[in-house]
């Protein structure tokens, strides 16, 4: 049985499917680059994260947290709360989550995370200062409200973080957007709520096996609103089954008659393990042809392009500045990530039912001195480092700064990879001057491309050799 709005029960739905990427905060696990899209398909790969989770390897020894940690600034961290629970499996879904999940095992997951931040807390060492924070999944409104007043007092008393003086990011779905949660979460502190709504279109809902109403979708909006977050970002999906460039511009309009800080346009994705097959080139075509309505349209309303994905109305920058892909990123939960300097690491990665079920049972009976270790991760060393910056400065709509490139790593970015951005210039998808690179109108279009083009062949290797599970 599962948890829906306010706590009824109802069966869950595992659908076939289709999935929205994440947001390009990084919260949530992304299929790899190059899952079941075609070499040449601009869709290769939505890449929020280098590397991918899919080129983590078990660690051999695990090392101890507490030295992986030692010498790392801890003065300005980013807390980040995995919730790996959703009131159902959307079809267009390949997260790490379960449906489902009774409440003795939301119980027994907040106590495995309590011994983990405790573990983690010891492994940090004196006065941790965490800056900004966030909490994701699956839907952390899966979560009853006075699950989610333990989340906050359990983080807050064992971290020391102060989420009233920090911004936080909560993710939500129509479904659990509740009067009783929403003011949870608006009395801790949360500053921007982003919610999955991909579609005002009923029969759209459907066709990503998303069985929800636009009247569910419009009082969620409405409760949020009532409780007056800085800032709301809406989630839309292009590409759906019978989706047209207009029923396309009514979902845009009906997301902008509530005039968010933020939306986020995300194209539907072919992954492994959701029964999605091949749609060929024809397919391609209808996803940049909607991907350009959908920028043209946001950007007539007044909002303006920050990446591929993210749009924002003018002077909305600096409210909600979070970014998963930096140095200090304490990540807590089953399926959470943690970044230093040198070494990525997080727990096991799946994406089948079966396996993430297994993997969170696992997790929820982890003793505390199992949380003193990183498990699953990926070392970096200089050019992966130079490499990670280079990916996630182009996909910015502001491009890549020659001289902040110079100033963290002594040399100049052309010099290091010359090569792969003069092959992005050729294809007219980069410009290059003498202070920035910065992608065109058709390289943003095409992001999803550019990354993976600039993958280490080492990443490469790694990611060819994951197992799909």
């Amino acid at each position: 049985m599962k948890r829906t709005g306010a706590g009824m029960t109802a069966v869950p739905v595992e659908g076939p499917g289709i999935r929205r990427a994440a947001a390009d905060d990084g919260f949530l696990d992304s299929g790899a680059p190059g899952e079941q899209e075609g070499d040449d398909s601009p869709y290769q790969g939505y890449v929020y994260a280098y590397p991918h989770k899919t080129a983590y390897r078990p660690l051999d020894p695990r090392p101890l947290l507490r030295d992986v940690w030692a010498g790392e600034r801890t003065d300005a961290l980013f807390l980040y709360l995995h919730i790996p629970f959703c009131e159902m499996r959307c079809g267009f879904c390949n997260l790490f989550t379960r449906t489902g999940a009774p409440e003795e095992l939301t119980s027994a997951y907040l106590d495995a995370l309590e011994r983990q931040a405790e573990a983690v807390r010891d492994a940090l060492g004196d006065a941790p200062r965490f800056v900004t924070s966030a909490i994701g999944g699956g839907t952390p409104t899966y979560l009853s409200a006075g699950e989610l007043t333990r989340l906050f007092d359990l983080a807050e008393r064992i971290t020391g973080v102060d989420f009233r003086a920090i911004p936080l990011s909560v993710e939500t779905s129509p479904a659990t957007a509740t009067p009783d949660r929403m003011a949870v979460l608006a009395e801790r502190g949360a500053t921007r709520i982003s919610i999955g709504v991909q579609s005002f279109i009923d029969a759209e809902a459907r066709a990503a096996v998303r069985p929800q109403r636009r009247a569910e979708v419009e009082r969620a909006l409405d409760t949020i609103r009532a409780e007056g977050f800085e800032t709301l970002n809406i989630d839309l999906i292009y590409g759906i089954d019978g989706q047209t460039p207009d029923s396309w511009r009514r979902s845009l309009d009906a997301a902008l008659a509530w005039r968010p800080e933020e939306l986020y346009l995300y194209p539907l994705y072919v992954r492994p393990l959701t029964g999605l097959g091949r749609q060929g080139r024809a397919w391609d075509d209808q996803r940049l042809e909607l991907y350009r309505t959908g920028r043209d349209h946001l950007l007539a309303a007044g909002y303006e392009q920050v990446s591929m994905r993210m749009f924002r109305l003018p002077g909305r920058g600096g409210t909600t500045e979070y970014c998963c892909q930096t140095d200090g990123m304490v990540g807590l939960g089953c399926g959470a990530r943690s970044y230093t300097r040198d070494l990525h690491y997080s727990y096991e990665y799946a994406v089948s039912a079966r396996h993430v079920r297994a993997i969170i049972d696992e997790y929820v009976r982890l003793p505390r001195e199992e949380f003193a270790v990183a498990n699953v991760g990926f070392h970096l060393d200089d050019e992966e480092r130079r490499r990670r910056h280079v990916i996630q400065s182009l996909l910015q709509a502001d491009g890549l700064s020659r001289a902040d490139y110079a100033r963290r790593f002594g040399t100049d970015v052309l010099a290091d990879f010359g090569g792969e951005p003069a092959r992005l210039a050729e294809r007219g998808w980069l410009e290059i001057d003498d202070r920035r690179l910065r992608l065109t109108p058709e390289g943003l279009a095409h992001s999803d491309a550019v990354g993976p083009a600039l993958f280490s062949s080492r990443v490469e290797k790694l990611m060819d050799g994951y197992e799909e599970r």
